[in-house]
């Protein structure tokens, strides 16, 4: 931006010292304010191009910050339907974590007031598989719950 601001006042000036080498002074201001004109179309034309090139960015970020939602929320469902021990290792922290957060300040009655919430709020089945201390050490061969019990959580979740 320095440099075309530059090289407008250079253009400018170079216009005047030649129209002053001229003998017809009348011409002075028309050529000058040409230049001025000129260098400002060029300034602006500069400035109009830079903001396209912004908002080109902004929505470029804004698509690969969904595109990584989207490919982490994929993520998260193949490991639904993966194995128990994908289960227990990636979801279960997680799931286990949110429902803490969301009714910790109700439960300040220790592992057995939240075991107590979790199970009224879920269900015994649900609670099963959101439960930080129900991990499975040979999870690795059995299957894991689905998306049809991961839908089912998250919606429970959602509704505290």
């Amino acid at each position: 931006m320095t440099r075309i601001v530059a090289a407008g006042v250079v253009l400018v000036v170079a216009v005047e010292v030649l129209a002053f080498a001229l003998a017809d002074r009348a011409v002075v201001v028309a050529v000058t304010g040409a230049a001025l004109a000129a260098a400002l179309l060029w300034i602006r034309w500069h400035l109009t191009r830079r903001v396209d090139a912004d908002a080109d960015n902004a929505g470029d970020a804004t698509s690969t910050s969904l595109q990584r939602w989207l490919s982490r929320t994929e993520t998260l469902i193949s490991w639904a339907d993966s194995t128990r021990a994908d289960w227990d290792r990636r979801l279960r922290p997680m799931l286990a974590r949110q429902f803490e957060l969301a009714v910790g300040s109700r439960t300040r009655g220790g592992r057995d007031s939240i075991d107590a919430t979790g199970r009224m709020l879920f269900g015994e089945h649900l609670w099963s598989w959101v439960d930080p201390d129900n991990i499975s050490r040979t999870g690795a061969t059995e299957p894991g719950p689905g998306r049809e019990v991961l839908d089912e959580i998250l919606q429970r979740l959602a509704r505290l």
